[in-house]
Order: C-alpha cells, then structure tokens, then sequence
C-alpha cells in the first residue's frame, strides 16, 4: 500500500470515528489513543490527515479539537459532465443538480463521488453553483480513448467524453505497445493540479481507432464492462461436467418422458427456458415453465458466483453478446438444448377456462427437450402449419391469449415500441436497417414468462403473510406510479398535435394505452412511445415491494432468465431456502442487492443504445449528402431532433441551419417560431433532411433541413 494511500484509509477511519457522534467535538489526543498512534512517525501522520481533512473541509479543528464539518453547504453527490465540460453534481434529496463550472470541478472526473461546497450566488439559478472541495471515490477503475503521438514526441491519449471528461498524458515507458491511433483503456496514475493533464497508464488495446471491434469495446470500456473473465472464472466453468450424476436426478421430478420445447431469437445459444402443456380432465391446462437451475452449478460465494454478480447482466450489443457467465455456462451446461439432459427450477400452473390460476407447484426438475423452436418456427405453427408439436404449440397459443387480455383489462400498459435491426456484413459494417418484425410467437413466451415470474413472487406473498414477514425477504422487480410533473409535461407536447387528456385521466394504465393506441400506426408512434415511456419510473429491484404498475401486477419478480440476469439467480436462491424454512438473505443486503443489479441494468441498456446508435451513424457515413423523410421527435433552443422514417436513426438540425429566418424557442407549444415568417419546427411535424455530417466517436448526425416542413396532425 502506498503513503497517500495509507493516508487516505487514515483519513477514513477518522470520518468513521467522528460520525459514530456527529454532534460532539473530540480532542486530537482522544483520537491518538483510540488509533493507538503513539510514535512520533505516527502521531505525524495523524496530523498529515487531520489537516487534510480540515482543507477538503471535512472537518472543524480549532485548539486540539476535532469535530465533523456540518455546514449544510457541504454535500456529496455523483458528478457528470456535459459536452462543453460543465459539471452536475446529482445529490440525493435535491430537487435540482449542482452545476459546477469547468474551473471549480478539481481533481473531479466523470461518474466520481464527490463532496462539493454550494457557492453564494445573488441570482437564484434553476441549477445552484457548487465547488468541488474532494474526491471521495473515482466512479471507474479505468477509462479508454484514442493514443495520439504530438509533434514534440509526447503521447497524449484523447478521451472518449462518455468516459472522461479530460484529456491524459502517457509516458514513453507506460505505451505497454500501444500505437498511435489505437483505442485503448487506461488508469489513472497521478493528477496534481487541474491545469494540468493527467498522467495515464495504458492497460489493454483495443483495436485500430475506427474500426468494428474497437468502436464495440470501446462502448463496453466507456461503461465500465470488460468482455473477457478472469482466468480463475474460466477455469471453474471448464470444470463443470456435462453430464449429470444419477443421484442429482434422483432427488428431482423426472421430466424427461414429458413433452418439453423451447421458442427463441433464430441466432439464440443461450437458453434459459422451456414450455410443457397438458390437458387435464377437469378442462384446466398445466402449463410448465422450466428454466435453467443455473444455482445448482453457479455456488454462492465462487469465483464464477463472485463474477457473475459484478456483471449482474449479459449485454446484448448490436453485433455480440457479453454473457454473464461463461459460454460453457451460458451455451452448454445450463442452457435448454435440444435432445440434451438438463436440470431446471420448474413452475407448474394449473389455469381454468377464464385464465386464473388455480393452483402451482415450484420443482427442481430434470427435462429432455424435444424440440428447439424459433419464433418464426413457432408462428408458422400457429398461423396453421403442421408439426409434430402443433397441438402443444397451438395450447399455449391460446392459452397466451386469454392471459394478455386478461393483463391488459386489469391494467397493464401496451408498450410495443419498434425497434431497429440491422443487417451487418462480415466486417460488422451495418449495410441495411429494418424493423425487427412483432410476432405473436413473441407474445406467446412473454406471458407464459410473466405468469410465471408473478406466480413465483406471489408464492413467497403468501409465506409473508403467513409468518412475520422479516423472515422471508424476498427480491422483487418493482415499477412505481409515473411522475406527475413528467406527465404533464408529456400532456404539454401532445397537446398540438390534437391528442388531449386530463392529467388524473393520463395517470391511468387505461388512458396511456388510449393514447398509444390513438397514435399507433401513425408517424407519431415511435415518438410519442418514447415521450410516455420517459415519464415512467424505471423498473427496479428491490425487497420493498410496490407492484408493478406497467404490468399491473402487485406481485412480481424475475426468476426466468438466470442465464443472463444476476436477480434471477438471487430469486432462485431464497426459493430454494424458503422450500428448507432457511433464511439466507437479511433485508438490507437485499436493498443493496437491488441498488447493485438495478444501477448495472443501466450500464446495460446504456452500452446496448450506445451501439445502436453507433451503427446508425455508421449506416448514415455512407449515405452523406442524401435526403430522408422523417419526423421531428425533439425541439430546444439550440435545434430540433429528427427520427427518419425508415432506418429510426435521430439526428440534429442545429438552430443556425435553419436558414431564412431567426427561429425562437417557444416551450408552450414546443415549437422553434421564425420571428418575422412565422414559420414553425414543432414536435410531430414530417419534415425532409439531408444527411450533413456524421461523427462516429461522438456518435452524432447532423442533419439540415430541405424544404417546407409540413404537418402530420389531424
């Protein structure tokens, strides 16, 4: 451990002992004899961090004493910076972020815990002037950009914005064989001064800048994620064996003489679900849910279990897939192949005539899958194609059906937003986009899945209800109410386009399914989709259950898909002790639980739209100079935002293209108005482009304007 490390633990262990009584001052003798520092080495470096804390104004030292700094203007929060490196600090509890100015943000880099001071301002800002006073914790490990060699034979590396907010400096010596051009990752070596650059240390190359595979994992490295395991991780997946022991399969119900298939993605390989139906004699259907027991294999505490929890998600890029286990996890052992023995953690359910559920069981199981649908296999079948499995795939068919109109008459949302797909050559160039096509056969999974997940969280309602509730916390997936101020602001924006609704009408699951069926099939669709899905709450994990309001479900939990997502995996667990009457997880670890998968979850998503919409801009670099139709999806006072028809790319017409005129912003309508014509961009208008310029590294498109906009209102 080095000096300014030991120091910084030092520096720590004082906070901690200073805020068991926040309220009370202790003298610098009192804290000697606590830490034990006696020697004079010691007693130096006591007082090295006490004055260090005194300057990060963490603390109050006046005559010996040393109390904690409790001016309220001091606050600790996340910093993130914007493009023209202004600084917002995010403080829990505030209404507004702390906006720090470029010369004040410090040592500060982007996604860092930082304490900041509030600065006096005589004008009452809508974002409050802050000063960061210290770095409590850097938000990565490590950070990746482009290595560029200057004329002064230096090595500077340009940081991607996303994942740095300043540029770096290499020694000739930390290279580790990086060459100019390449993107990298790097870490932080040392920072004395913010006028100063930084010094790094190259880590990994990830590729000639420019190129596929380093403009991928540079969206992996910007978010934190690495592609590749720890060696150990490798190597207790590689010791895994295929086969399964006859006293494994002793102790579960034997499936395998039992019909059993799946249905996923044509390109799946990781298959963490199977289906079973049968008829009963009473006129019932048992439906069977079997999903991969990725917890017999993955053991708490292992080095997989350990790296499976740091990632707590697979990440579906574009172009690959970054698993959460290893592939001999995700694509051998545990997933669901065809003709192959594999243990599962199964729902049984027996539903009535009307879609109720009657009764359930949850097993471990073994199973023999029968057959390996796709989607596509699987409509062919139930638009009336003949197949071995027509009748079990045609039961769930309609079994499916009755259980979404169900969902949909005790409140469920209809989110069924289009999304783009591309069409890559072999050197993951995206040549063509279309729409990825909605089938039934999608719908079909999704509510087997979603009876499931809620039967499973309703079980364990039930063990809560019976006993004290402490003694079986429980994990699940939980989506609050929306935001009222957000939907209004969504009533605002539809407003001119003719959609008109009260605001205690839109906070209804009906109302917002009457207003995306009012704009489906229209050009307003996509965009109108998006502005209601922002003013959702985002669904989160937690063991403080709220239902889930998109779902209209009270109860509801992820237990289907352990192969890719860490809660599943969680879930699985209590299942398992809850059926031995053990407790494994305390309610708190569980919050934390939550706050970890949850806030990974968006790392996920984040990298996910990263690369699409890295491949939208490379679709677009071929085609600078020529026109698309589209529509505009966003207006602000620097310009309008524009979705094209056909490839969902978006893009900006920057306010000083918009020739002819001097275009203000008008927030009421959302609208830029041409001051002397008149003339309106608004939200929802159709509107034809020319593709100007593309920046793939800033993955931006820029668009201008090619004649009159015209209106796609009723």
């Amino acid at each position: 451990m080095s000096r300014n490390d030991r120091l910084s633990s030092l520096e720590e262990t004082l906070l901690q002992l200073l805020s068991i009584h926040p309220e009370k001052k202790i003298h610098q003798n009192e804290l000697q004899e606590t830490l034990e520092m006696y020697s004079k080495k010691e007693y130096k470096r006591l007082q090295k961090a006490l004055t260090s804390l005194s300057n990060k104004q963490r603390v109050r030292i006046h005559q010996g004493w040393v109390r904690l700094n409790r001016d309220h203007s001091v606050m600790e929060g996340r910093i993130e910076f914007n493009q023209r490196g202004t600084g917002f600090v995010i403080v829990e509890g505030l209404d507004e972020d702390l906006r720090v100015h470029a010369s004040d943000a410090g040592l500060a880099l982007a996604g860092d815990r930082v304490a900041v001071k509030v600065l006096k301002s005589k004008k009452q800002a809508r974002n409050p002037k802050a000063k960061v006073v210290d770095v409590l914790e850097r938000g990565s490990s490590f950070y990746v950009g482009t290595l560029r060699k200057t004329e002064s034979d230096t090595y500077l590396i340009e940081s991607d914005r996303k994942s740095a907010n300043v540029d770096f400096f290499v020694k000739k010596e930390d290279l580790n064989g990086a060459q100019e051009g390449e993107k990298v990752t790097f870490n932080l070596e040392n920072w004395v001064h913010r006028q100063a650059l930084p010094q790094a240390k190259i880590l990994s190359r990830l590729g000639k800048s420019g190129t596929n595979d380093a403009n991928m994992l540079s969206i992996l490295a910007e978010n934190g994620l690495i592609a590749d395991f720890p060696s150990q991780v490798e190597a207790e997946a590689d010791a895994i064996p295929l086969t399964i022991e006859q006293s494994v399969i002793d102790q579960r119900i034997d499936f395998r003489n039992k019909t059993v298939f799946t249905i996923d993605p044509v390109d799946a390989k990781d298959f963490d679900d199977a289906l079973s139906i049968e008829e009963l004699e009473n006129g019932h259907l048992r439906l069977g849910v079997h999903i991969a027991d990725v917890t017999h294999y993955v053991q708490s505490g292992s080095a997989l279990d350990e790296e499976a929890h740091k990632r707590a998600t697979s990440i579906y890029l574009v172009d690959r897939v970054i698993p959460m286990l290893p592939e001999r996890l995700s694509n051998g052992v545990c997933s669901l192949r065809p003709k192959e023995e594999k243990l599962c953690y199964s729902c049984f359910m027996e539903v009535n005539l009307k879609a109720e559920l009657v009764r359930y069981e949850i097993k471990e199981t073994v199973i023999h899958s029968d057959h390996r649908f796709t989607y596509e296999q699987a409509q062919e079948i139930l638009d009336g194609n003949d197949h071995f499995l027509s009748k079990e795939v045609n039961l769930v068919g309609e079994l499916a059906k009755k259980l979404l109109k169900k969902r949909f008459k005790e409140g469920a949302i209809d989110f069924d937003t289009p999304e783009p797909r591309f069409v890559l050559n072999d050197k993951g160039e995206p040549e063509k986009v279309i729409l990825k096509k909605r089938l039934f056969a999608h719908r079909l999974i999704e509510e087997c899945m979603l009876l499931a997940n809620r039967t499973v969280a309703e079980h364990v309602q039930h063990l809560r209800d019976q006993t004290k509730k402490d003694a079986f916390p429980f994990f699940y997936r939980i989506h609050d109410r929306p935001d009222e101020k957000k939907l209004a602001d969504v009533l605002e924006q539809v407003r001119p386009l003719g959609i008109s609704f009260q605001m205690e009408e839109l906070a209804k699951p009906a109302s917002i399914n009457q207003l995306l069926e009012r704009v489906k099939g229209t050009p307003m669709e996509y965009i109108v989709n998006g502005l209601t899905l922002r003013a959702m709450a985002k669904a989160v994990y937690s063991p403080d259950n709220l239902g889930h309001f998109g779902l209209g479900f009270h109860h509801y939990a992820h237990f289907t898909s352990p192969i890719r997502r860490y809660p599943d995996v969680i879930v699985h667990r209590l299942l398992k002790a809850y059926a031995q009457n053990k407790k494994i997880y305390e309610l708190n670890q569980l919050r934390k639980e939550g706050e970890h998968c949850s806030m990974r979850e968006k790392v996920a998503v984040d990298a996910e739209r990263d690369s699409i919409k890295l491949k939208q801009v490379e679709y677009l670099s071929k085609h600078v100079g020529e026109e698309f139709s589209g529509v505009i999806s966003g207006v602000m006072e620097r310009g309008i935002f524009v979705t094209l028809d056909d490839v969902f790319c978006e893009g900006m017409i920057r306010v000083g293209d918009l020739k002819g005129d001097y275009f203000h912003y008008e927030p009421r309508s959302h609208a830029l108005i041409g001051r002397r014509s008149g003339a309106r961009y608004q939200l929802g208008d159709a509107i034809t482009v020319k593709v100007d310029a593309v920046n793939p590294e800033k993955r931006q498109i820029d668009f201008v304007p090619v004649g009159r906009n015209k209106s796609t209102r009723s």
